[in-house]
């Protein structure tokens, strides 16, 4: 398979300790609480490019959601693409830490998905 990767998810709950123990019982997954980032860090076994899931609870979203990231390698050109094919930007380019950066957009039919530049070597 050749293109940009599905790397990371996040799912926003309404209870992300009932999400979490789900998750944990029915798939048999890691689901540690991560003190220092305040959610849950999913271990999913799985492919190398999307082994790890996050799960918290509502804060500002008024609806559950799911949200895929996508591995960009230039998330300013893929940006740029996003809205020449008809995408919107729901949230600009961003850093996150450790030189990651991310990107909210919805495709066409207003789905949204996001999309992380990892860190440079």
């Amino acid at each position: 398979m050749t293109g940009d990767p599905i790397v990371c998810w996040e799912l926003a709950s309404h209870d992300e300790a009932k999400s979490a123990e789900f998750f944990r019982k029915v798939f048999d997954w890691e689901v540690p609480f991560d003190e220092k980032l305040g959610f849950y860090r999913v271990k999913s076994p799985g492919t190398p490019t999307c082994s790890r899931g996050l799960i918290f609870t509502l804060r500002q979203a008024k609806l559950p959601f799911l949200t895929l990231y996508i591995g960009v390698k230039d998330i300013d050109a893929k940006r740029r693409l996003v809205a020449e094919h008809g995408g919107f930007i729901v949230i600009e380019p961003f850093a996150i830490g450790d030189g990651e950066r991310i990107c909210l957009f919805n495709e066409p039919s207003g789905v949204t998905f996001a999309m992380i530049q990892e860190k440079s070597a």
